[in-house]
């Protein structure tokens, strides 16, 4: 809120509060609010909303009801409109004028406009009920129908309330027992997607301090921090209480600087959501997280954030078996990030030549091979020029070790082995760390040993692999890449040694409460 609109807003709670205690009636508290703040301009119909001490959200929800009331469509009225009204800039129509004048209790005149209202009768609502100020001063004085009316400012939705409960109990359940992926049917999967939806509601309809900003600025950088090494179901909870706490704030209009804020973090709450449900093996929601972050930051008009999304988006598609659209995604972000510094600038290349290396089908065709290591070199240029932080974070920026495990995955597709094996040794020094991130890059090193002809040794590297993980690691990211080695190794060879124990590593129980892997 800007220094302006809060001292209007200190000026006419005062006024409001001495009013109510004087027993005044809300039009005669928007009659002083109207005079005592001329200096900053308040109209009448501001004056009114002030007198009542709600939020613009609050008159918009009120005229909704009547409007259903009356049996109507819903209005396309917003927020927007309403504070248009109210500064000046527009002036409501007769239907929408009638509806202000019946929420205020008031005639046209009293808001500020001279023009009768339509309805040809006065605009009080009989059997409203009464907030337990201004109904204990009112009482003894008024007949029912001549109550003051007074709209409550909107509290916690039963919704919200119940996803944030849901996903509480998961967290508290995955704090103090294993948790696995059963755990993401019905009622959290449920939790999930209506958190996300309610996100999206807010973002297209939407005061906190700057201090509460900064702490949620905070936790949302220390999620991203958290991504390669907390259990992905129990950072999804915390990212997404965390995304529901930011929802809250944005019910209400803010300022522009907080909005813009606001939904920065929406944006990468909701990214880094994606992100973790591709972890845990649902795209559909994955999708429909990152489609929720670029419509929060769209709203930024931030090219690099907004580039950001759109590469972690490529990421569905590349997983899942559509290299093609995965092409056209990191495309798309390497685009929008233009020529801004950012991650996206070396993620969205990388993408694009591990979509190519996938659409050769194991084809080294020239061209292919040249198109790939243009974008890796396209990559490595741009991570030269990020900041010294974004090449630190591996959830909002890009790593110098990210570089290297897709590059050398890239090579591996391409049957680029002897490139391949020296990047990928130089990338499992830089993930000593990072069980799930060194298990994927040593399928890797067995697919090039493959390639080489060297079957035996390629089956003993990937059961080494596999035995080195635990079982909760044993999820679908790794499950997938050595399905398919081993089907290539069954392929080229089906009577080599130690086959059995790699179908054994590979086939064990599995309890996939995994470890955030790069991504």
């Amino acid at each position: 809120m800007s220094g302006r609109q809060h001292r209007e807003t200190e000026i006419a709670r005062r006024i409001r509060a001495k009013g109510l205690a004087a027993g005044r009636t809300s039009a005669q508290i928007a009659d002083e609010i109207h005079e005592a703040c001329a200096g900053f301009s308040t109209s009448r119909v501001k004056a009114h909303r002030l007198a009542y001490g709600i939020a613009l959200a609050d008159v918009i929800e009120q005229v909704r009801a009547l409007f259903e009331r009356d049996g109507k469509a819903m209005p396309g009225i917003g927020e927007t409109l309403l504070s248009a009204y109210e500064s000046g800039l527009k002036r409501p129509g007769p239907e929408y004028l009638h509806y202000l004048c019946t929420v205020y209790r008031v005639e046209p005149a009293a808001l500020g406009y001279d023009s009768p209202c339509i309805c040809g009768h006065g605009h009080r609502m009989p059997g409203v009920v009464l907030s337990g100020a201004v109904e204990a001063a009112d009482r003894p004085q008024r007949p029912a129908q001549e109550r003051e009316l007074v709209i409550q400012p909107m509290e916690t939705e039963p919704e919200d309330e119940e996803n944030e409960n849901i996903l509480r109990r998961t967290l508290l359940n995955s704090l103090q027992a294993d948790a696995n992926l059963a755990d993401l049917e019905g009622p959290v999967l449920g939790a999930c997607e209506g958190i996300r939806r309610r996100m999206d509601e807010t973002l297209v309809m939407a005061t906190v301090s700057a201090a509460m900003l900064d702490q949620w600025e905070e936790a949302t950088v220390s999620f991203g921090r958290q991504y390669t090494t907390t259990a992905p179901l129990r950072l999804l909870c915390d990212v997404l209480l965390e995304l529901s706490a930011v929802r809250t704030a944005m019910a209400r209009r803010q300022p522009i600087d907080l909005q813009e804020r606001l939904c920065r973090m929406a944006a990468q709450l909701a990214g880094l959501a994606g992100m973790i449900m591709i972890n845990l093996g649902d795209h559909r929601l994955a999708r429909s997280f990152f489609r929720t972050g670029r419509t929060a930051a769209d709203e930024t008009g931030d090219r690099a954030l907004r580039a950001w999304i759109a590469a972690r988006e490529s990421l569905v598609p590349l997983y899942f078996g559509d290299a093609r659209e995965a092409l056209t995604l990191a495309k798309k972000s390497r685009d929008m990030a233009g020529s801004t510094p950012c991650a996206a600038q070396a993620m969205a290349p990388v993408v694009e030549a591990r979509a190519l290396a996938m659409m050769s089908n194991g084809e080294t065709k020239k061209e292919i091979v040249d198109q790939a290591k243009r974008a890796l070199a396209r990559a490595r240029n741009a991570f030269a020029h990020l900041r010294p932080e974004d090449q630190e974070d591996v959830a909002f920026g890009y790593t110098e070790k990210q570089l290297y495990f897709y590059q050398g995955d890239v090579l591996t597709k391409l049957g680029q082995t002897i490139e391949a094996e020296v990047v990928l040794d130089q990338a499992l020094e830089k993930y000593e760390d990072h069980i799930l991130d060194q298990t994927l890059i040593r399928l890797d090193q067995a697919q090039c040993r493959l390639i080489d002809g060297d079957v035996q040794e390629a089956v003993s590297i990937a059961t080494k692999a596999l035995n080195m993980v635990g079982d909760e690691y044993l999820t679908d990211l790794i499950v997938r890449p050595a399905l398919q080695l081993e089907r290539a190794i069954l392929a080229r060879d089906a009577g080599v040694p130690g086959l059995d124990g790699l179908s054994a590593a590979l086939r064990r129980p599995r309890q996939p409460e995994l470890k955030g892997g790069d991504g």
